[in-house]
């Protein structure tokens, strides 16, 4: 996969890295960065040696949100992936995972903005680190603007919320302490170091049964909302099968053996 001009894609080891490429703008969204995104989850769903999704933003920030810019009516970048656009009118969601979940964990690794839409893309990742110098929030309200990428919706499901309406209702920014202290992320690194923890992070997975991890995220996101009778009915049904995968067997076998596993994802 190539990505696009406002998107890169590199593999590292068992992990595809997604990279928001625009620093000029602090990564604001673009046609091209949409596409890029879409285009990279469906990519690393589809290749069985993709482990882990690794977000991230170039020039020392992740993402500062919609091109305000382009709200006014002075055009948005990418306008040559329009028809991309056009075929699917659903792709931006998809692209901010609004209206998209892809099977393999993604890790966010955040360092300076990432506000508005980006903490809304935020929201569709499985695990958040951000560099202490981070900045987190929703300004939509600010703007005279509705946080229509899911965060009246995610937010409250993720954080206490009476956290999530100040957030929302404020529009005020969040350091990267406050917001690992509220829960919407897990890990504060030194500036510069989230990508290197993210991989670590990502190492760590990708060690691991693939067709577990990918059940287990699964279940994790299928049972959120059922009581909890449901979700353990969901969770057998959905986890009683791995046992009965080559994986587990070769699980079985390293660890009798005392060596690390080969999962050949069979």
């Amino acid at each position: 996969m190539a990505g696009t001009e406002h998107l890169t894609v590199e593999r590292r080891g068992a992990t595809l890295v997604l990279t928001l490429n625009r620093p000029d703008a602090k990564n604001a969204l673009s046609l091209s960065m949409l596409v890029g995104l879409y285009d990279g989850w469906l990519a690393a769903d589809a290749d069985d040696e993709v482990r882990s999704i690794v977000l991230t933003g170039a020039g020392g920030a992740f993402c500062a949100g919609m091109d305000l810019k382009a709200l006014a009516g002075k055009g948005m970048e990418g306008e040559h992936h329009r028809d991309r656009l056009k075929a699917d009118p659903d792709l931006h969601w998809k692209a901010m995972l609004r209206h998209h979940r892809p099977r393999k964990p993604v890790i966010a690794a955040v360092e300076g903005y990432c506000v508005a839409g980006g903490t809304e893309i935020l929201q569709g990742t499985d695990i958040r680190v951000a560099g202490e110098s981070a900045t987190f929030g929703l300004f939509e309200v600010r703007r005279g603007l509705f946080p229509i990428g899911g965060s009246t919706v995610r937010l409250q499901r993720q954080i206490p919320r009476t956290h999530a309406l100040e957030m929302l209702l404020t529009g005020r920014p969040y350091s990267a302490h406050e917001a690992a202290g509220i829960g919407l992320i897990g890990h504060v690194v030194p500036d510069g170091t989230a990508l290197a923890k993210a991989l670590e992070i990502a190492e760590q997975i990708n060690a691991c049964g693939p067709l577990a991890v990918e059940a287990v995220k699964a279940s994790v996101y299928e049972t959120a909302e059922m009581t909890e009778a449901d979700g353990l009915a969901s969770e057998l049904k959905r986890g009683w099968p791995v046992f009965d995968t080559a994986d587990a067997k070769e699980g079985a076998r390293a660890f009798a053996e005392k060596r690390p596993p080969d999962y050949k994802r069979a």
